[in-house]
């Protein structure tokens, strides 16, 4: 079985690529990636910027996740991350928040409403043309990484009856795989007498509430002199989205002026290579992800196969994930489709608040009671073993795999 793929990203080295160990994958292309390298190739010529595949102001955002081959990669199957194709080898795709993943659905403006509307996007031809794809026989699956994508996948489908039942039967949910970085939390070889190891890990500094990471442990030790250490890993890039109260170069400034006063108990690294970061999840206490907005959380399942609790938001996925059982959860204002009401300037103070007590909070019943990091550190790798197991997925995703090809034939 030859299984195509498109890019070579995280998220499809962490869903797709090399996960069905007899299956062979290979990387496959169409027009809609060609027609993106010359418009790269064209800019990079002019000297324009190249606009990031993830900006949706790009006006070829829509490219990334569209395909069509003619047919001519010659593959028994094609599975996708977010894409859709307009082609007749049988195909799936694993998606992270809603299928087209079209600029026009993903900026969709928010509403604190019990559902969206969504009315203003019956008039696009290219959301009829992908639901049409959608629901045609070369598509076997649509996998959604979790309940919450699959309630908005079905959210927007109940605005285009004409499509809805078609697609819903093809809908299923399959949260990432993840593999055992420790089996049990004496593999970490950390004492929970001495210094309390704490781990933020993300790219997207301010909107995974980095800053709120910093200034509330700055706190707490100035205030309560907890014995702790705390590690970054993010390169403070800024990242307006779900961040109303605007971050400038300023608030980059600060925070790594704040980090230098304090490198006697805060580490900090730019980027480090993945392999590196698991190792520090390794030999780390607790786990940071008091996020704005994430479409999942990879980190979340890492810190949990290394024994490490996570203390996290309750948006999005998360919640389907980490509880109060295996860490801790912040609530903070959300929508009904999951995500943090932070539309206006009032909702991010609101949220960047609760983050700060949050936190707060979790450190201190760590330090009043240390074997709760014992106790959830272990309740974690078992809940990996249970909802994430590799062989698990891996058995789950041939049988489609298998379903669609013979489907096909018939």
């Amino acid at each position: 079985m030859l299984v195509g793929y498109q890019f070579n990203s995280y998220a499809e080295e962490r869903n797709i690529i090399g996960i069905v160990p007899d299956v062979k994958y290979k990387k496959v292309h169409d027009t809609f990636s060609l027609k993106e390298e010359i418009a790269n190739k064209l800019s990079r010529l002019a000297n324009e910027e190249v606009l990031s595949s993830f900006n949706t102001k790009n006006p070829r955002f829509d490219y990334y996740y569209q395909f069509d081959d003619f047919d001519l990669n010659q593959v028994s199957l094609l599975h996708f991350f977010n894409t859709i194709s307009y082609g007749s080898t049988p195909w799936i795709t694993t998606f992270e928040t809603y299928l087209p993943r079209f600029a026009c659905l993903i900026s969709y403006p928010h509403t604190s409403k019990l559902e969206s509307d969504f009315s203003a996007l019956k008039a696009e031809v290219k959301i009829h043309k992908a639901f049409k794809a959608l629901s045609g026989n070369a598509c076997h699956r649509i996998i959604a990484m979790s309940d919450c994508n699959a309630n908005r996948q079905t959210m927007l489908l109940k605005k285009f009856p004409e499509y809805q039942e078609s697609i819903q039967s093809k809908l299923i949910v399959m949260h990432p795989p993840q593999r055992l970085l420790n089996y049990k939390y004496e593999d970490k070889q950390l004492s929970l007498d001495e210094k309390i190891r704490f781990l933020f890990v993300g790219s997207s500094f301010f909107r995974k509430g980095g800053q709120e990471i910093i200034e509330t442990f700055k706190y707490l030790k100035d205030e309560y002199k907890y014995n702790f250490e705390l590690t970054i890993v993010s390169s403070f890039v800024i990242d307006y989205y779900a961040i109303k109260n605007k971050k400038t170069p300023a608030d980059v400034e600060r925070t790594k002026h704040l980090i230098q006063q304090n490198s006697d108990w805060i580490n900090y690294f730019p980027r480090l290579p993945n392999q590196e970061v698991l190792e520090l999840m390794k030999k780390s206490h607790i786990g940071l992800l008091p996020t704005y907005a994430d479409t999942y959380g990879y980190s979340v399942l890492e810190f949990q196969a290394a024994g490490c609790p996570v203390i996290t938001t309750n948006i999005r996925a998360l919640p389907e994930i980490n509880d109060n059982n295996v860490g801790w959860i912040i609530e903070i204002p959300k929508d009904s489709l999951g995500e943090a009401i932070y539309t206006t300037k009032e909702g991010g103070f609101v949220i960047s608040k609760l983050i700060r007590k949050g936190i707060e909070q979790a450190v201190h019943e760590i330090f009043a009671d240390r074997k709760v990091i014992l106790d959830k550190s272990n309740r974690s790798i078992s809940r990996i073993i249970e909802h994430h197991s590799i062989e698990d997925y891996a058995s789950r995703l041939k049988n489609i795999y298998l379903e669609a090809i013979r489907a096909d034939k018939t």
